[in-house]
């Protein structure tokens, strides 16, 4: 059974920060440029929330924000599920279907690890999945070969 640890491994260390004060305008920007649909929120290298782009898009067409004066922190997610690094990745699933969230916070004891998003989740499976079929696909044995 594959655990959190597995999965953070593949993906540590994680570069996508940004400090609660910056502008959504720069949290937008470096989405884009890292090519990222979240950003880990730090404040003093302190795990505080998480912004996506689904809060953004949220608070901008629902509550009538504003991209040009708001900033990281009036948009982003504070109150996320937390796993640990030896949850199964079973439990993860179960935990954002729960609270219907797209991201986990990860601890060890009280120590921030990172955030793992259902793309994590997905990729893994699917990475997992090739490699069975890779593993029956060597076993075959070809009347050709």
């Amino acid at each position: 059974m594959e655990r959190v640890a597995d999965v953070l491994r593949h993906k540590y260390p994680q570069f996508n920060t940004i400090s609660p004060n910056r502008s959504i305008t720069d949290a937008l920007h470096q989405m884009q440029a890292e090519n990222v649909d979240h950003l880990i929120v730090l404040e003093d290298d302190r795990f505080v929330g998480v912004l996506t782009e689904h809060d953004i898009v949220c608070k901008i067409i629902y509550q009538s924000g504003r991209l040009d004066t708001a900033i990281v922190k009036d948009f982003m997610s504070t109150y996320l599920p937390v796993a640990t690094m030896s949850d199964s990745l079973e439990h993860c699933m179960q935990l954002m279907e729960k609270y219907n969230m797209r991201h986990l916070a990860i601890y060890e004891r009280f120590s921030f690890k990172g955030v793992l998003s259902s793309h994590d989740l997905i990729k893994q499976v699917l990475l997992k999945r090739k490699a069975i079929f890779d593993e029956m696909e060597e076993q075959q044995n070809y009347l050709w070969d």
